[in-house]
């Protein structure tokens, strides 16, 4: 074994044999769930399961049915099925699937009362589906097409959709030539009765995202160009089924999860300070028939779901501080009535997720860092149904610890808050700082806390700190905003303060900490090393280290420009200052850089530009570049190659003794 080639380690070993025992007793059934949705009288409850039938590459989806507390396939094993819709009467479900040509999602009717094979609709031509939507008629259905070769966001992985297979020569070089054909995002509608899938949007209007405003309408999220940085400046407009397009809001930040009542009288839309495109928490806004939006007072939570039970009650689902949230929000008193919160579960993925029934109930996927995902009912009373509680699951809390909510308070005095995932035994532990993406976005109480490597390191004996720094979610726009034109500013002691607490405390080992993120996280974990010499040891992951080239090679040059309130232009400006390459000197922390060959977010020259910065001051640096990921390690076996390294990279620099 080479010291590029960890296969075969002792520690391969170890982590191979976690994942497999985390995943082999589901081989075959969904390890993970998640897109529930529910039928208007809450009878059917549906959910999209990710399923291993091997341990390698990504996952296949599949639909499920939720029978009681079973869990019964929906779709078959041919190819990848998601996002499964009942139509308003229940006896039909439509859900998207590739099985007719891999990672080209069309859409598929299936009558929930009858034998048989789902129907294939006509194929949208040059795209895949990525969402749909029933008329509230439930005459048609409504198709969010991405061309093949639209950019997807850093949440989703970042590169692109599919494109088809072309066979070039070996010497043939990659050419790009900025916006094309395929960049764009459009509307179709799949009609029931003529069965004819056809065109709404017209060209020169690019739909992030949409939904029916009453069934001759819909309200989506546009801007008149497909590139990611459009998005930021997106508005909300309104698309006759006669192809009249109307602006109907737009805002200094930027704009999601759109909602409609059934009649399309009233109107709902989240309006937040945002750093990615489908990661959207922020303020509510809601408007009656002919009257503009009104800001909603939501009791400090910041909304990340909205869906309209009938023409007046919304139900929504947010993050308040560290709390997860589901309320309705009655649009004719004003009043907004919780039905459930916690901080010790949540649901969904990037964000809280649910389905609601006519009668006001709300289906969720429950998880916690200390509870497997549990498909649960909440109304008058709270049912529990199906689970995926298995052998394990079992053993991942068996060596996982567990998890609790901390605060500390910043030199300036802001609280701050984060997770706390503890191995067994008493401190002083080692430390690592996980820091999350974003920087708008935040860590709740979710299983493994969404990192399969968490449990792994505190299984080894380390701490693992999650925080929540300011720009987070949960804490209102104002706390949002703080992070604007300050990335590498404020924020820096949001982590260094965490530090110097957890160790006041007797928690921490001051002498072994260390530091891991990804995409803003990776930012801040090269950054962090520049500013301060007590970590042992980082992870920088999808990083940026070099604002002025990320601009320029970037496929979201508008986000570095808006977040760091900057021009790279100018000498001496943020681009050059707040930039980790800029500071190399100044680090005497080893550094594992990791990056995605495929990444168009955060490109891989960003981790290379650090790594050879580091070398250059003689810091020890090694580089892993993975050629078929992007933003982030995803797929197997790179996830068993990357947490190998991960844990012998802290291991090396500050091992978890004993």
């Amino acid at each position: 074994m080479s010291r590029r080639d960890v296969r075969g380690s002792a520690t391969w070993d170890l982590v191979e044999e976690y994942f497999r025992r985390l995943h082999e007793p589901v081989m075959g059934r969904p390890h993970k769930l998640l897109e529930p949705s529910c039928s208007a009288d809450g009878s059917r409850i549906a959910v999209t399961g990710l399923v291993y039938d091997e341990l390698a590459g990504l996952p296949r989806q599949a639909c499920f049915l939720v029978d009681g507390t079973d869990l019964r396939p929906l779709t078959g094993p041919s190819g990848s099925s998601r996002q499964p819709r009942f139509s308003p009467d229940g006896t039909t479900v439509a859900f998207l699937s590739d099985r007719m040509e891999a990672g080209r999602f069309q859409l598929y009717l299936l009558r929930t009362g009858q034998l048989g094979e789902a129907e294939a609709t006509p194929a949208v031509p040059a795209g895949t589906v990525e969402y749909c939507s029933w008329s509230p008629d439930g005459t048609k259905v409504l198709l969010g097409v991405a061309g093949l070769g639209a950019d997807l966001a850093g949440g989703q992985g970042s590169g692109t959709t599919r494109r088809p297979k072309e066979e070039l020569p070996d010497w043939h070089p990659r050419v790009e030539i900025g916006v094309t054909e395929e960049s764009w995002r459009s509307l179709w509608i799949h009609d029931l009765a003529a069965g004819t899938t056809t065109r709404l949007s017209p060209e020169g209007l690019n739909i992030w995202e949409a939904v029916w405003l009453g069934p001759d309408a819909v309200v989506a999220v546009t801007s008149p160009a497909p590139d990611e940085g459009a998005w930021y400046t997106a508005v909300l407009s309104r698309l006759g089924l006669d192809g009249a397009v109307t602006e109907l809001a737009r805002s200094e930040v930027q704009l999601g999860w759109p909602a409609a009542s059934p009649s399309g009288g009233r109107l709902a839309v989240v309006e937040a300070v945002c750093s990615d495109r489908w990661v959207v928490a922020g303020d509510l806004l809601v408007s009656a028939p002919g009257a503009a939006f009104e800001r909603v007072d939501t009791g400090g939570v910041d909304v990340t779901a909205t869906q309209w039970i009938d023409a007046d009650r919304l139900g929504i689902l947010g993050i308040r501080g560290m709390e997860t949230v589901a309320a309705v929000y009655d649009a004719v008193t004003g009043k907004m009535t919780e039905l459930w919160s916690s901080t010790d579960t949540s649901c969904g993925t990037r964000y809280p997720e649910a389905a609601w029934s006519a009668d006001g109930r709300v289906v969720l996927v429950e998880e916690g860092y200390s509870v497997s995902q549990r498909v649960v009912v909440l109304g008058e009373e709270r049912v529990e149904l199906a689970g995926i509680e298995h052998s394990g699951t079992e053993y991942v809390l068996s060596v996982a610890g567990k998890a609790e909510t901390v605060t500390w308070s910043a030199p300036d005095g802001l609280r701050i808050e984060g997770i706390l995932c503890l191995p067994a035994g008493d401190g002083p532990f080692p430390l690592v700082v996980n820091i999350h993406g974003g920087p708008v976005w935040g860590y709740r109480n979710l299983w493994s806390m969404s990192s399969p490597w968490i449990p792994l390191l505190v299984a080894q004996g380390y701490a693992v700190l999650n925080p929540n720094p300011r720009g987070s979610s949960g804490r209102g726009q104002d706390f949002a905003r703080l992070v604007f034109g300050e990335m590498g500013g404020e924020d820096t002691a949001d982590f260094t303060s965490a530090l110097d607490a957890l160790v006041e405390r007797g928690i921490v080992d001051p002498t072994r900490v260390g530091l891991i993120g990804g995409s803003y996280g990776g930012y801040m974990s090269s950054w962090l090393v520049t500013q301060d010499q007590r970590w042992a040891a980082a992870v920088p992951v999808s990083p940026v280290t070099d604002w002025y080239s990320q601009h320029f090679t970037s496929n979201i040059p508008y986000f570095d420009a808006l977040f760091l309130d900057g021009n790279p232009e100018v000498p001496g400006d943020k681009f050059h200052s707040r930039s980790p390459v800029a500071h190399a000197s100044k680090a005497r922390t080893p550094c594992l850089n990791i990056a995605g060959a495929l990444d168009r977010c955060t490109p891989p020259t960003q981790a290379q530009e650090f790594h050879q910065a580091l070398l250059e001051h003689g810091v020890e640096s090694q580089l892993a570049i993975y050629p078929q990921e992007g933003h982030g390690v995803r797929a197997f076996p790179a996830l068993i190659d990357f947490s190998t390294r991960v844990v012998d990279w802290f291991q090396k620099h500050m091992p978890a003794r004993g």
